[in-house]
């Protein structure tokens, strides 16, 4: 079949070389035609995933009319910042009933909404889906064994888009649980984003364990206060994402945290990273929608203030490790 994926950064273009492998006919939309231009040229993503040659059944293009006529599905790939203006620009050539999966992760700034939610305000007229789990596009990209779960409030989509991505070596599951699942993608950026920072400040494993599994804790306790099932981040999503967004190099995240752990401006940070870093933008989110829905999270409370307020890193641990004693729960 016939599939657009919009947005040609790392995620969006291994999605584009998976599927194409699949034997789909993919066109890739790219925000200028300049890295049309390029990715056409060099039949590659030098900038996100060097040495991959894409497939001849991909189509790059910097039009978006073109890349979405006649698509059976369309898969939005745009970083969390620029969702919005994505979804409007998107919306003239979505048709009524059209299926879109979102594959992107994260929360809009200001709004508070989750990226389904943006693209269901502004692409009404769409069945929008979202997928996620832990898959590095770096790995993706090449073939290694990756599991994902897609969800909808239609299981029928849920299973139509799970047998469009389903291959020997990237396998999906299905779920009616959207919250759930977009906020595990989304929250545990932050997390990941502190597991880099106890990095930089050369603290161990028993640390970076502590941290997971606290975090973990809040996310499922403001996904339950949000209508989420507590069950969902237990899953690919959650704990599965979770652990290779803190633990790999490839995480952009993580990077970022262990610079700011040793001592790096935020800004000096994101230039050496040199692309989105969606936990520094999901920390604000987070932040705000601990106290809409009186939530305690304290991990992403802290991480709020190394990243906005100034708060030493080595003061925040202390903080939190000095923290009113309670059961585990």
């Amino acid at each position: 079949m016939k599939i657009a994926v919009i947005g040609s950064g790392g995620w969006g273009t291994a999605i584009a070389i998976l599927l194409s492998s699949r034997g789909h006919n993919v066109y890739l939309w790219s925000w200028i035609q300049e890295e049309t231009d390029r990715l056409k040229k060099d039949r590659e993503n030098k900038e996100f995933l060097p040495g991959v040659k894409f497939p001849d059944t991909i189509y790059c293009s910097h039009d978006m009319a073109k890349c979405t006529d006649g698509a059976e599905l369309i898969i939005t790939a745009a970083p969390s910042p620029a969702t919005r203006t994505t979804a409007k620009q998107l919306s003239p050539h979505v048709k009524e009933g059209q299926k879109i999966v979102n594959i992107s992760k994260g929360l809009e700034e200001g709004t508070l909404l989750r990226l389904s939610q943006v693209y269901k305000e502004e692409i009404p007229q769409a069945d929008i889906s979202v997928m996620s789990g832990p898959s590095h596009a770096e790995e993706v990209s090449r073939g290694l064994p990756t599991t994902n779960v897609v969800a909808s409030e239609h299981i029928d989509t849920a299973k139509f888009i799970q047998d469009v991505f389903m291959g020997d070596m990237f396998r999906v599951y299905t779920s009616t649980d959207i919250i759930g699942v977009e906020l595990g993608g989304a929250l545990k950026n932050v997390i990941a984003l502190c597991a880099g920072i106890s990095d930089g400040l050369g603290y161990g494993d028993n640390t970076k364990a502590a941290l997971m599994t606290r975090g973990l804790a809040e996310i499922a306790r403001l996904g339950k206060a949000m209508g989420a099932n507590e069950k969902t981040f237990m899953g690919l999503s959650g704990v599965g994402d979770l652990i290779v967004t803190c633990t790999s190099m490839h995480s952009r995240n993580r990077r970022a945290g262990i610079l700011l752990g040793q001592g790096k401006s935020l800004k000096e940070t994101l230039e050496s990273v040199h692309m989105v870093v969606e936990g520094v933008n999901t920390a604000t989110a987070a932040y705000e929608m601990a106290h809409k829905y009186n939530v305690e999270m304290p991990i992403v409370e802290e991480a709020y203030n190394i990243l906005y307020n100034g708060r030493n890193a080595r003061e925040a641990v202390l903080l939190l490790m000095t923290r009113e004693k309670r059961e585990e729960k």
